[in-house]
Formats: C-alpha cells, structure tokens, sequence
C-alpha cells in the first residue's frame, strides 16, 4: 500500500528470495528474450517496441507472443528479472521527472475520431502544462491523454490537427500498422514533446501500447503494473468513463486512500455525472466509503475535463 505517497516505486531489502532469484538467474542472465533485454537499465520508448515496418516483426509483437507461446521455470524467471528490471528504471525516471504525475484512467474502446477521444486529449493537454501524464499505455482514452500531454507546449492547433490526422484510422482493429503509421504522421506535429509516461502489459498484448507516452514502463505481470501505475500518480488521479478495468482501477485507488491520512490522500476525480451515477453507479458506493475518512474532501465527481484539470492542476507533488 501506497502510505505515505512518494516519489520512489524500488526499496531495496535483500532477502532469501532474492538470493535464490540470483542462483537462478544463470538459466537467462545475459539472454534476450523475445529481443527483450532482461537486465535493461531504462524505459521503453515507442521507437524501440515499434522497430519494424510490420507489428508481427515489432520488438512489441514477438514479445507478446513468446509470452503467449512458452511456459516452464525459466520463462517465468526471464519475465519476473524483466519486469524487475524496469521497476527499478521506472523509479529512476519518476526521481527524475520534476513534476508530479497525474493518472489519466479511462475506456480502451474510445476510437479516434469520437468526442470521448477528444476530450481525453483535452485533459491530457491541459494536465501537462503542469504534470506528467501516466496512463496504462494503451489505445483508446490511455492513446489520447498521452497525446494530449505529449502536445500540451505546442500550439493549440497541432491537438486539432493531430487528432484529424488520428481520425482517418479508428482503431487498431483491424489493422495495427496502419494504426501505428497515423500515429507516426501525427508525431511529426512536435518535436519537443513534454514528458508523458505509459504503463502497459503484455498481458493485454493484443492492445499494442500507444506511441505517445515519451517512456514507457511495459510489463509481463499485470497485477504489478496495475499496483505500481496507481502508486506513481501523487498528485491524484482522474477516472474518465470506462467499464470494468476502469471500475477496478477506481475502487483500488479508493482502497489505499481509505487507509491513508489526510496528508497522503490524493485526489480521485470522476469524470462524467451520469455515467458515474447512472450508468455504472460507482460514485455512491466510493461516495459512502469516503465518508468520514481522511479521503473524503478529496473525492470529486464532475461534469467536464476542464473541471477535472482545475482541482489538480495547482496541487504540487508529494
């Protein structure tokens, strides 16, 4: 649990377990899996999981489907070093970061070219001029606030222009490469992008990761990259409509909130008055679970992004 928020995501502590991982690690030190690095000392960036003309080609491509294709203790080894290994790169980069992150949660299913998207790129851009971005990395409302974050110092009309250019390809389905070439063409609108950082997994491989995060924290287990996306976000959260990812992701933000005192509370925004109380009706239940806790000035149910980027925009980082 995140008590209190900071900066950091790696504490080392040696233990036993961490003996036997390193007489284990013979099997795969030095390897590549799937072209991975497993000792890798940085983050991703789109370039490097998107290093060939064709997706099934990409570093992104062969790594989800040897995690598809291979079992046994030494694959399971090779991913846990993975995973371990970027961890601790991702700690690196959030010390380093110099502003608070603020997490974006929301629908993969939000398709270029539809108001959803749009607006999702509006917070984005709107949160950047003082955050970073985290998102989970991926398509839909994740894409969009990425893009937004990324273009938030460009002038207002490269985000009109970038999300024309998007809007001719929808979605990656059914075709990834022309997914990924619209957003190459909408790359080129900037070229001094602000920082933005996706979290993605290879345990949803078939959505490929967004091109619009600047670093990108991609794991094998999702359950640590759900926990860790959560933990970086110290300067609050807002939940755009979504289904059941975005639900969960609500409640386990909640859960460590609950728990939390007034000073390592961060904000939890929901977007959409309807949607929340109407349409999945999560805002009574977190609503009724705030009451009376530390958490609960802090829980917002709004109307707008530009509502949701006001309550955050100001509050420094922990």
């Amino acid at each position: 649990m995140r008590r209190p928020r900071t900066r950091s995501v790696v504490v080392e502590c040696r233990t036993d377990a961490d003996h036997a991982l390193e007489a284990g690690a013979g099997a795969v030190a030095g390897s590549h899996v799937a072209g991975l690095d497993i000792g890798r000392t940085r983050l991703y960036t789109a370039d490097e999981l998107y290093d060939a003309p064709r997706y099934a080609d990409t570093l992104d491509g062969r790594a989800y489907h040897w995690a598809l294709a291979t079992s046994g203790p030494a694959e399971a080894l090779a991913e846990v070093l993975h995973d371990q290994a970027i961890d601790t790169a991702l700690g690196a980069w959030v010390a380093q970061a110099g502003r608070g992150l603020v997490g974006v949660m929301g629908g993969h299913a939000a398709d270029r070219g539809t108001p959803a998207y749009a607006e999702a790129a509006r917070l984005g851009a709107l949160l950047g001029r003082d955050h970073v971005v985290a998102t989970g990395g991926g398509p839909g409302a994740m894409e969009a606030a990425n893009l937004g974050c990324r273009l938030a110092a460009a002038p207002p009309d490269a985000l009109t222009e970038a999300l024309r250019r998007l809007a001719a390809v929808p979605s990656f389905r059914p075709s990834v490469d022309d997914w990924v070439a619209a957003a190459r063409d909408a790359l080129s609108l900037t070229a001094d992008p602000t920082p933005s950082l996706g979290v993605p997994t290879w345990h949803y491989g078939h959505e490929p990761p967004n091109l619009f995060a600047t670093a990108i924290a991609k794991y094998f287990r999702n359950a640590l990259r759900e926990a860790i996306l959560l933990l970086v976000c110290d300067a609050g959260i807002v939940f755009l409509p979504g289904a059941g990812g975005t639900v969960q992701e609500i409640f386990q933000d909640a859960c460590e909130n609950y728990y939390a005192t007034d000073d390592a509370v961060a904000p939890m925004v929901l977007v959409g008055r309807r949607y929340w109380t109407e349409e999945l009706p999560a805002w009574a239940l977190l609503q009724a679970l705030a009451r009376g806790r530390a958490m609960e000035q802090h829980v917002h149910l709004v109307d707008t992004v530009e509502e949701a980027a006001s309550l955050l925009v100001t509050r420094p980082a922990r």
